[in-house]
């Protein structure tokens, strides 16, 4: 029998002396103006918290109130009610022994809600439970995946094509217009739960005996199965004619992108594929254009170095380089400096590949290697059209590297991208390409070093007492004791689906070079390069900078080793001898 309140909802309150007469009577009145139940309506005015109701609810209903975040869900479970009619009645089922369903919903009082319930469970008896309504929709998004959906349309795509031995590129629609076809509907599926769980990288990876679909998320891959081997084609092909791809090559690599829209949101896809043993891999990497553009506080960089880079970011000419490895968020880094540049009063060209946020009054040429458009074609041109900041996407080559530098060194601010570990070693890797120390010495102002870690979960994380071997990896890193410092890590909850870890942050290294750098670059001598930026004035190695974020239980130790250079103790031993050595104070 379900649960139900003696009196009106509104009544009761008033009798508990929650609200008053003259609250009620406002309540009422405004409700229907509104559009909300009761509950909602004395929460808008102000009347009551969610909390209070939830709570009062609980005990008047003999109803048990949980939090979500803490209650082990039955994926089986929660799928005796579809995610429409779920999130429509906010209810969840969390558990399901065959006879009895155990749901949680935000409204135990909305009896018109509980008939559909119970008509959707088809006979069973039901236990409720009460949550708040944004753990609810919350829980939603993390349960709802597309897994089960996906291996559906898998079935039916190969059923649709069983009878040829490979996907007939013959009978899809190359206009696009079938809309309605099973491919469509599973990549529109695929992407919907790749953006469900904030994937930055969905990957398409055809084995021998199966289909891996896996997903980049906060850096690390998850991975889904799917039996159907040879509907690989078929997704690879409707890929390609998205991104406008030669469908018919598939014995070299190709580069496209195209743009899609899921749940309401404008996704930039920049997809490569790659010939393999099995058929063809694609990587595509999802863009969100409804973000925007980050200011530097967004993406987490510290106050202190967003004023020394600010100031970087005035000269009027030199070199700003931001390194990293792939997917460390240099590119979202290089807009947000150009976005604080983007004045009426400076012409500001970018050559890129590809060109991933629009910005007015820039100039942004996409690069084509295939007509001959390439970095340093654009480069020279570009120099040619008056620019006062350029930006280089990525310095991939000797031509386009001397011809950044010299940009740098005749009144352009010249800002772009390398692809190494650190600050220090982006430097040498310039000298190593073949540029002359003295060049560098003039053009290069500053680097900009960074990596991306993972959050802890907050709602899951607890102590660490650090082991054995990494209260060592501590002492070979940080200088300062740090015995009384509490470490966190997170064994995982619904929120974080179980990963222990909820988002990622920005670690950043700020290298400026000083004249000792520029005297040891001139002389073409590294190692006192080396040793002067690490005794710079506002120099912090990653690792120092993560293990920051550590003690203040961000992030965990384990995301902060994952930085730390194995040579660093090695230099940290010798730094004093070798400095005088050198000569370098």
């Amino acid at each position: 029998m379900l649960p139900k309140l003696k009196k009106r909802l509104g009544d009761l309150l008033v009798e508990e002396q929650l609200i008053t007469e003259s609250q009620l009577a406002n309540a009422l009145k405004e409700q229907s103006s509104l559009g909300l139940k009761l509950g909602a309506t004395l929460i808008h005015l102000g009347y009551l918290s969610e909390d209070q109701i939830l709570t009062f609810l609980s005990r008047q209903l003999n109803i048990e109130l949980v939090d979500l975040l803490n209650i082990k869900i039955d994926p089986n479970a929660v799928k005796l009610i579809p995610e429409v009619h779920a999130r429509r009645l906010r209810a969840l089922v969390i558990d399901d022994d065959g006879d009895t369903a155990t749901v949680v919903v935000s409204d135990p009082a909305d009896l018109q809600s509980l008939d559909v319930l119970a008509s959707l469970l088809k006979g069973r008896d039901f236990d409720l439970k009460i949550a708040r309504e944004k753990e609810l929709i919350d829980s939603f998004d993390r349960v709802y995946r597309r897994t089960q959906e996906i291996a559906s349309f898998a079935v039916k795509l190969n059923a649709e094509h069983s009878d040829n031995s490979s996907f007939d590129a013959s009978k899809v629609d190359l206009s696009g217009e079938d809309s309605d076809a099973t491919v469509m509907k599973m990549l529109h599926s695929l992407f919907e739960d790749a953006v469900q769980v904030g994937a930055s990288d969905l990957h398409i990876e055809p084995d021998e005996k199966v289909l891996r679909i896996r997903q980049r998320v906060d850096g690390v891959l998850q991975e889904n199965i799917i039996q159907e081997t040879g509907i690989a084609s078929a997704l690879v092909l409707r890929l390609k004619l998205m991104a406008q791809l030669n469908i018919s090559e598939k014995r070299l690599p190709q580069d496209g992108r195209f743009n899609i829209k899921v749940k309401g949101r404008s996704i930039d896809v920049r997809i490569s594929t790659m010939p393999i043993q099995e058929g063809e891999s694609v990587v595509m990497r999802l863009l969100d254009q409804s973000a925007g553009i980050l200011s530097f506080e967004e993406i987490g960089i510290p106050a202190h170095l967003i004023e020394r880079i600010t100031l970087q970011l005035k000269r009027p000419n030199g070199l700003i380089l931001v390194t990293g490895p792939t997917g460390s968020g240099k590119t979202t880094t290089l807009y947000s400096a150009l976005n604080i540049l983007n004045k009426p009063g400076s012409k500001i060209i970018t050559v890129e590949d590809p060109v991933e946020y629009r910005l007015p009054r820039v100039n942004q040429v996409q690069v084509n290697s295939k007509i001959g458009l390439n970095f340093s074609n654009v480069l020279r041109t570009a120099l040619r059209q008056d620019p006062d900041i350029l930006l280089v996407g990525e310095m991939r080559d000797q031509e386009t590297m001397d011809i950044g530098l010299r940009g740098a060194l005749t009144g352009h601010l010249v800002l772009s991208t390398l692809h190494t570990n650190d600050a220090i070693s982006s430097t040498l890797r310039l000298l190593d390409m073949g540029a002359p120390g003295y060049l560098v010495a003039s053009a290069l102002r500053a680097v900009i070093a960074q990596r991306l870690i993972r959050r802890l979960c907050n709602e899951c994380k607890t102590i660490q007492k650090p082991s054995l071997e990494q209260q060592v990896l501590l002492e070979q890193v940080s200088d300062e004791s740090l015995t009384s410092i509490d470490f966190y890590t997170a064994p995982g909850c619904q929120r974080c689906q179980h990963t222990g870890y909820n988002g990622r942050v920005g670690v950043f290294e700020l290298l400026e070079v000083n004249e000792k750098m520029v005297s040891a670059l001139r002389l073409d001598d590294t190692e006192a390069f080396s040793i002067a930026a690490k005794q710079s004035e506002f120099f912090k190695p990653l690792a120092l900078s993560a293990l920051d974020y550590a003690k203040q239980g961000v992030t965990c130790l384990e995301e902060v080793f994952k930085l730390v250079d194995r040579f660093q103790v090695r230099d940290k031993q010798n730094e004093s001898s070798t400095s005088s050595t050198l000569g370098v104070n």
